[in-house]
């Protein structure tokens, strides 16, 4: 299986890292840390060092109840940012947005790929033709609502049933515009409108989205459904992120999405080892 990203091809031989990168005041994780450019660039920098395969840059916190940003507070913390990683180029960008606009002005300054949160469904047909016309990668994530709203929204009668449908109607939307299949990389959406229970039980059903045909992501990282779990306060679940990370290499799954690269590292290779997957070097 591959994924094509601009002028690249990832062929997933092995579980890729995304390192998270948020450019905000108030991620629940690392809100407020990298608003400044350079600071931003140097974690950039670290988490490739540490082995991040993929940069993931967000400007808009998608926590449960925060607060929409206008495009251009979102431009204004992510270009600069985009642009200092032009001079290094060693990794692809992902950006993490739900706006047509900012996806656009980050793809002309030489971002890859686009996380869209909302699986199409709030940014909609004119994402994925701005999409297409870049050739990016498109990940496609599952989630109702809004940051605002999504909490409220988690009722379902059959959860893997029905995120998977909702999932089959996003990649409709892309194909329509004209977003190949082999752009389209696939996330249940943990922590989104889902409870703590029924993210474990993601976990447990992971497989079944191997089955829309598409690389899938997973992005576990220090989610409140870990401090349900653990009693851990959110600088406190890396080991329980840990756990999510083996459960996902060993089902399959073919990109993590994360905030500690270093330590996940060392989870994928370790995990992968049991498996027998050659790491790589």
């Amino acid at each position: 299986m591959i994924w094509k990203i601009r002028r690249n091809i990832v062929s997933f031989d092995r579980a890729i890292l995304m390192g998270v990168l948020n450019i905000t005041p108030d991620s629940f994780s690392d809100g407020g840390h990298f608003l400044d450019p350079q600071a931003a660039y140097a974690r950039a920098l670290q988490m490739i060092q540490e082995g991040a395969d993929i940069l993931d840059l967000g400007a808009e916190s998608t926590r449960p109840g925060a607060e929409p940003v206008k495009a251009k507070d979102e431009l204004e913390r992510l270009l600069p940012v985009v642009t200092l990683l032009q001079k290094e180029k060693r990794v692809p960008i992902s950006i993490d947005t739900v706006k047509p606009e900012v996806a656009k002005k980050c793809l002309e300054a030489g971002a890859d790929i686009i996380n869209d949160v909302s699986g199409l469904k709030r940014s909609g047909v004119e994402m994925a033709k701005v999409v297409q016309r870049f050739g990016a990668g498109l990940v496609l994530m599952h989630s109702r609502g809004t940051p605002e709203t999504m909490h409220a929204l988690t009722n379902y009668k059959d959860m893997i049933a029905e995120i998977l449908e909702e999932l089959r109607e996003s990649v409709e939307i892309a194909a329509k515009a004209g977003v190949e299949h082999g752009q389209i990389l696939i996330d249940p959406g943990l922590g989104f409108s889902k409870t703590a229970e029924q993210n474990l039980e993601i976990l447990r059903s992971l497989k079944a989205f191997q089955g829309l045909g598409f690389p899938v992501m997973l992005g576990p990282s220090r989610k409140s459904f870990l401090g349900y779990v653990t009693g851990r306060e959110v600088g406190e679940r890396e080991f329980g992120t840990a756990a999510c990370v083996a459960l996902a290499v060993e089902q399959g799954v073919q990109i993590l999405r994360v905030h500690e690269v270093k330590a996940m590292r060392d989870v994928i290779r370790t995990t992968e080892a049991i498996k027998k997957i050659k790491p790589v070097a």
